[in-house]
């Protein structure tokens, strides 16, 4: 019997691994030079984007054809982690309002306030009244975008139904909490969460099972951003739309809709090409693209046959990035016959599996570690929610733990010149603060941590949270009973300095 129940057991942990590895290696693979994509073209394309400045790579995707010919997921990073996209969420947001348009659940020319006679303000003013969902996909709701509203308040339809509006129609105001009340339309008009909805309608039809939504206070998908997926799983969506929602032969989001989703349907002025619904007009003629905050990029571009995916956290100008495809990728691309693999494909395989996010430099010991060691740490009240921590110091190993203000408690691994990794049940930090804002997405997470001591009295950690998007810089400046702590976070520019106390 037990040796039944042991192969019972085992059957389903391979069957959980197998649905895991097929999540993530569904897409059919090729070489670029099958589908005309010169592997130096690729190379160079790679190579840039790893030696931005300000930034950290955490996958590339390439397809041509809807097959992938290349894919990066530099050290600590890996194909099976989910990403947080920010407001890449907007897309599939748009991609809901389209199909509940075609099931006639909803109407462009639909006036927002009619989906919420109870959370009207008790005056309403024409202009809101004017309102409709059309203006919510195309950034022109008239109303000015506030997004602290949504770190204060816990009522987020009644806030932003209370704000000041405009003339609908008019100006270009690009805000996620339009997004947010298109989701709650979805909610309502369904039944269903955006997320469930899109399970049913297009998710289990490709596969894409391993993905996560946050929750608003209200209980509704947050709409603006929130979603957290696969790079993988991006890319099928990627495709879908350069394949005008069809899916292997089966027309999943209309084609009418996705048409209008690509094409412009706000005048950005300066601020970009243009706006669809939910997506942005590229520099390079006819490329549209899924957007978000950080550096996540979905770039579809049709007249290459040709999806490529971006995670990251960079603090620089995403226009950069896009342009290293459009200059190092684009122009190389052939219609013709396949081309020849060389010396090229070799260098790009090579280079695929090698890619690595620096570790932290310095020496692997400090004549200090043995008198910091297993000593507590006391923390002044901090953003981060830190009570204090605790180090053992092993050979080329340093473990971290962690007591957080609630009680929580977890180790961290680093290691020397290499990275360690770690799984944990709190969250990692976030640059959004909303209230609420972890609601619908569970741990664990897991962290990559690299150590070295740049000087004999300062300890210095580089903790990556490879399945979220954080990652954190953390010195530590030993004096005595006086420990200084500097903070820097990847989404952050600015530097944070919290003070402790060695206790025995």
């Amino acid at each position: 019997m037990k040796n039944k129940l042991a192969l019972f057991f085992l059957a389903l942990s391979l069957l959980a691994s197998a649905t895991v590895s097929a999540q993530i290696r569904e897409l059919e693979r090729s070489t670029p030079e099958a589908e005309g994509v010169p592997s130096g073209a690729v190379i160079a394309l790679m190579d840039s984007l790893m030696g931005l400045p300000k930034t950290d790579i955490h996958s590339v995707m390439v397809l041509r054809h809807g097959k992938v010919i290349a894919e990066a997921y530099p050290a600590p990073f890996a194909p099976e982690y989910r990403h947080t996209v920010f407001s890449c969420s907007k897309t599939f947001v748009s991609a809901a309002v389209g199909l509940a348009i075609s099931e006639n659940r909803l109407r462009l020319t639909d006036r927002v306030a009619s989906f919420f006679s109870d959370q009207l303000p008790d005056s309403i003013s024409a202009n809101l009244a004017d309102m409709t969902v059309r203006n919510l996909l195309n950034m022109t709701s008239g109303v000015t975008p506030d997004w602290n509203m949504r770190n204060v308040r816990t009522d987020w339809i009644k806030g932003y139904l209370g704000k000041q509006v405009k003339v609908p129609g008019e100006h270009f105001d690009y805000d996620s909490m339009s997004s947010y009340i298109l989701s709650a339309i979805v909610q309502k008009v369904t039944g269903m969460k955006v997320l469930d909805y899109l399970r049913m309608k297009l998710f289990e039809s490709m596969h894409i099972t391993d993905i996560s939504w946050e929750v608003s206070p209200e209980g509704i998908n947050t709409g603006g951003w929130g979603v957290y997926i696969q790079s993988e799983s991006l890319a099928k969506f990627g495709q879908l739309l350069l394949n005008r929602g069809v899916w292997k032969g089966k027309q999943l989001l209309p084609a009418w809709w996705v048409d209008q989703m690509m094409a412009k349907q706000s005048d950005t002025g300066s601020f970009g090409y243009g706006y669809g619904y939910h997506m942005w007009l590229c520099e390079y003629p006819g490329a549209i693209r899924m957007d978000g905050a950080l550096g996540q990029y979905v770039l579809i571009i049709p007249d290459k046959d040709m999806v490529v995916v971006i995670t990251e956290c960079t603090l620089i100008d995403g226009a950069t990035q896009r342009r290293l495809v459009w200059n190092h990728l684009l122009p190389a691309v052939v219609d013709s016959q396949p081309l020849i693999l060389g010396k090229d494909y070799k260098r790009l395989q090579k280079k695929q599996s090698s890619y690595q996010l620096p570790v932290v430099r310095g020496k692997a010991t400090s004549s200090l570690a043995g008198e910091y060691a297993d000593k507590s740490i006391m923390l002044e009240s901090n953003k981060f929610g830190w009570q204090s921590f605790n180090f053992r110091f092993k050979q080329k190993e340093v473990i971290m733990t962690v007591t957080e203000t609630d009680g929580i408690k977890y180790d961290l691994a680093f290691g020397y010149k290499q990275w360690r990794k770690s799984s944990i049940e709190a969250y990692p930090p976030y640059s959004i603060e909303a209230k609420g804002h972890f609601n619908g997405i569970e741990g664990p997470f897991y962290v990559a941590g690299s150590y070295a001591w740049p000087f004999p009295s300062t300890l210095e950690l580089k903790a990556h949270y490879v399945n979220w998007i954080t990652a954190l810089n953390l010195a530590f400046r030993f004096d005595g009973e006086d420990v200084q702590l500097t903070v820097k976070e990847n989404y952050s520019s600015e530097a944070k300095v919290i003070k402790g106390k060695v206790c025995d």
